[in-house]
């Protein structure tokens, strides 16, 4: 039997059957036959979700059937993709065509589906999560129905299932706002921590997109803002290769990758590794296009808790981690990164009506995790913290259904399109009930 393991190998399952479908027909196939066998089946993405949001518990759909370009539509800017197609796969098709989405996260291995499922965001700009960026979608209901939902048409549904949690359906095709393709200026430098905190407002206000990493144990801070240009593209001038190497592979990836192995295994070495790591930090500018300033490599693996807390108390809960982290006898190799997004109209997303301040928590792959994020938690949930539906975290539908106000119709919504479960799993179940 095949074994399906998430990126960071916190969650695994063994599925009784694996599909690879190839058109719509075949996944409305795979659907009806579970609903008959009063099975279930759960179409993956690449697995980058640390949670067991896509895990399988008979049937596996795989992605790598569905992808590639459907539609352009350059009157309404709008393109349209299979949903199994990698995010990265479509910011290289956009370019060729001139057209870029406005925002998106770091990572850009993720399948649409399941970035857009779980409320994969970037930070800043007008829409930092790509399920506000959405036009319409196409998903395959628990009858085998098959639905196609925008603002005009089935615009319940659509209101639900841009971050649908893989509960609502199998989506098959996305359908994004985008925009011509544009240039984003890049600047990174060191910061204090006394220096970051007092100029981050001025700092969200002035660039687009604003970045923050703290390095635990240390003052230390890398600082990146974002701001779009008029440079047409072509235009911007990229680091060199051997920069763009150096920087964002070797040290980044090579280096770092290396350090954490060390802190692993000898962590009280954790705090002087982060203060040389912090004073090793240098400033750069460079221009390019956005997805390449967007989109970073990832080839150390980690675990990650990340809560969305509100905006104006952001600051405030970032200080207290700090202090709970500097009391304690944690040793924290990895940087925590601070986002920002603004309030989105996407009833399951962690920005749902309000302005957010995202606060994110990584450790190794082979780290435990339990004792930090465990200790964190309660004052992230205590600020009116929500948590990111495809990181790690201990929250169920109990205590979530208070932090989402429309909590309720996501439930019946769910009840609606599937009334005898055929999507859920065990991480379902927990954070929406049975």
């Amino acid at each position: 039997m095949t074994t399906w393991r998430n990126w960071s190998g916190l969650e695994e399952a063994t599925p009784q059957r694996v599909e690879t479908p190839t058109s719509l027909d075949a996944v409305v196939d795979v659907v009806r036959r579970a609903r008959e066998d009063g099975t279930t089946a759960k179409m993956t993405g690449t697995g980058h979700s640390f949670t067991g949001i896509a895990a399988p518990e008979h049937t596996l759909l795989r992605p790598e059937g569905l992808t590639g370009v459907l539609e352009v539509d350059r009157e309404a800017m709008t393109v349209t993709a299979r949903a199994g197609t990698q995010l990265k796969d479509l910011n290289l098709a956009l370019e060729r065509l001139g057209l870029s989405l406005h925002n998106m996260g770091d990572i850009a291995e993720q399948t649409l589906a399941g970035a857009t499922s779980t409320g994969t965001h970037g930070t800043g700009g007008t829409a930092a999560g790509l399920g506000a960026q959405l036009a319409g979608l196409e998903l395959v209901t628990a009858t085998g129905e098959v639905l196609r939902a925008s603002a005009q048409d089935n615009a319940d549904v659509f209101e639900m299932a841009r971050v649908g949690l893989g509960a609502l359906g199998i989506l098959t095709s996305l359908t994004f706002h985008v925009e011509p393709l544009f240039v984003v200026e890049a600047h990174e430098q060191p910061m204090t921590w006394d220096e970051a905190l007092a100029s981050y407002d001025d700092m969200v206000a002035a660039a687009h997109h604003v970045d923050m990493y703290w390095f635990p144990h240390t003052d230390q801070m890398l600082v990146k803002q974002n701001v779009r240009t008029d440079l047409a593209p072509g235009e911007q001038e990229p680091p060199s290769a051997l920069a763009a190497w150096w920087e964002d592979d070797f040290v980044s990836n090579s280096v770092f990758g290396a350090l954490c192995r060390i802190g692993t295994r000898a962590p009280s070495l954790v705090p002087r590794i982060n203060r040389v790591a912090g004073r090793a930090l240098s400033e750069r500018r460079y221009s390019d296009l956005a997805h390449r300033v967007f989109v970073s490599p990832r080839r150390v693996r980690f675990r990650e808790m990340e809560y969305a807390v509100p905006r104006e108390v952001g600051l405030d809960v970032l200080r207290e981690c700090r202090r709970v982290i500097e009391a304690s006898d944690w040793r924290i190799a990895f940087p925590v990164e601070v986002r920002t997004a603004r309030a989105d109209d996407v009833p399951m997303s962690t920005s749902h009506g309000r302005d957010s301040f995202y606060l994110a928590f990584h450790v190794p792959q082979d780290t435990d995790h339990r004792g930090y994020f465990g200790g964190l938690e309660p004052i992230l949930r205590e600020a009116g913290g929500r948590p990111h539906w495809g990181k790690v975290h201990t929250r169920t539908a109990a205590d979530l259904a208070p932090a989402y106000d429309r909590f309720d119709d996501f439930l019946a919504m769910r009840e609606r399109l599937d009334p005898d479960r055929v999507f859920t799993n065990p991480y379902l179940r927990r954070v929406l009930g049975a």
